[in-house]
């Protein structure tokens, strides 16, 4: 996954260094500017076992900023906001693994440095009693809820 490039960033922003489960890392360039998620629509992606997004949907293309093709075969992660902690996709990741649904609030990065919040849920796709992909779907959070996300994240590692 390659660093955020600075052209592509609306505004003043701050650099980043985010390190990834696998060990590697990524210079990202985060702004304070929110986009509210659109009212009505579902963001929904599938990725294989290892993360790799392999469809996404309109929604998911415009709210992340990417064009689909930059999109299509890159880690999930490309989304991932410095804000998140470590600690909430260990447990996303250890419960899909499981063969288990798992939903939260995330907080995720866009392509031009901003970010959005939403309510998602990620289900193992089984086939032939054998995980073979996850689909995750996301919709509108509550504000409530994000501003609860926010303060339990603040104290997470």
């Amino acid at each position: 996954m390659q660093d955020m490039n600075p052209s592509d960033i609306r505004g003043e922003f701050q650099e980043k260094i985010l390190k990834h489960f696998d060990g590697s890392q990524r210079k990202v360039l985060v702004t304070d500017v929110e986009t509210p998620y659109p009212e009505g629509r579902l963001i929904v992606s599938r990725t294989d076992t290892e993360g790799r997004i392999t469809h996404c949907n309109r929604s998911f293309v415009e709210m992340s900023g990417y064009e689909e093709s930059e999109i299509i075969g890159q880690p999930h992660a490309l989304l991932r906001h410095p804000d998140m902690p470590t600690a909430a996709f260990a447990d996303l990741w250890n419960t899909v693994r499981e063969g288990r649904k798992w939903h939260g609030y995330v907080k995720n990065l866009r392509k031009d440095g901003g970010y959005y919040w939403v309510y998602a849920t990620v289900i193992p796709n089984v086939r032939n009693g054998k995980v073979t992909g996850y689909t995750s779907v996301r919709r509108k959070p509550s504000r409530q809820k994000v501003e609860e996300a926010i303060s339990r994240y603040a104290n997470m590692s």
